[in-house]
């Protein structure tokens, strides 16, 4: 895998797949960027270029754990531009990495063409996303066999009294087809570095009146992409992001859980590969 230095000197991995302009892509978790896969196809349109965030996958764990700070992270993905020679970027994020890529959008908003965020999370944002939206968008699925143990486990979750094997049954929720296909890629992709996890959204990680004053200048186009079923990133709360910017689109992919790319690559893949273009 190709490696840099990020400014502290922590050596950071990323993979490189498919065929055209370069597209910088950051996973969610924070976990390694293999559960992306080729984003059901859109390498066909772009050289998709993968960062495994810093202590996850063939990145290096950094000797100053702080780092792991989503705010602290924007720097990485600017040592990455700079590494490729690129005055311009696309960005891609997932998930918890959108928070570092609004933070990157907020910094360094003359660096981006284009921004794209899949099932955006809210947190760098300040929007909060209410147990009662989750429900609402969970019930869409009450027709599954799986709905009544996994509701049952949100509910829990959604009230503060969840427990890990809680979140572990909500785990359907987050496919728009719990098969075995899903099942593969949810042990997959799950993370494996505790402590990056834990001090990702740490105090201070997230300033979200600063980033929202910032983001209401920013001057590229943005895409924000979500699931009709993801009750991660339900659709209401991603509309709220999109307000923030001058120039958003939001996109909600019908049948799609928090992997859209998985549930109707296709879809997602046109969609996408439109925007960027």
């Amino acid at each position: 895998m190709p490696t840099f230095s990020a400014s502290d000197g922590t050596r950071l991995a990323y993979r490189v797949t498919g065929d055209g302009p370069p597209l910088l892509c950051l996973p969610g978790g924070p976990t390694d960027a293999r559960y992306l896969g080729d984003l059901g196809g859109l390498s066909a349109h772009r050289r998709l270029v993968l960062l495994d965030p810093r202590g996850t996958g063939g990145s290096a764990v950094p000797q100053d754990p702080s780092s792991y700070r989503s705010d602290r992270q924007v720097e990485d993905v600017e040592a990455l531009r700079a590494h490729l020679g690129l005055p311009l970027i696309d960005l891609l994020a997932h998930s918890g990495g959108t928070n570092t890529a609004v933070q990157y959008a907020a910094r360094h908003p003359h660096r981006l063409r284009r921004l794209a965020l899949i099932g955006p999370s809210t947190r760098a944002v300040g929007i909060p996303v209410t147990g009662d939206v989750r429900r609402e968008v969970a019930g869409l699925r009450a027709h599954e066999p799986w709905f009544p143990t996994a509701f049952a486990a949100l509910a829990a979750l959604t009230s503060g009294a969840g427990t890990p094997a809680d979140a572990e049954a909500t785990t359907p929720f987050f496919y728009g087809r719990w098969d075995a296909g899903a099942r593969d890629h949810h042990a997959a992709g799950r993370p494996a570095n505790d402590e990056a996890v834990a001090l990702f959204g740490a105090e201070d990680a997230f300033t979200p009146p600063a980033t929202r004053a910032a983001l209401a200048a920013f001057p590229s186009p943005v895409l924000l992409l979500t699931g009709e079923y993801d009750v991660n990133s339900p659709p209401r709360p991603t509309g709220e992001v999109a307000a923030l910017f001058p120039d958003a689109t939001v996109s909600v992919q019908p049948a799609a859980g928090h992997y859209p790319w998985l549930d109707d690559p296709a879809g997602f893949t046109a969609t996408t590969a439109a925007f960027l273009a």
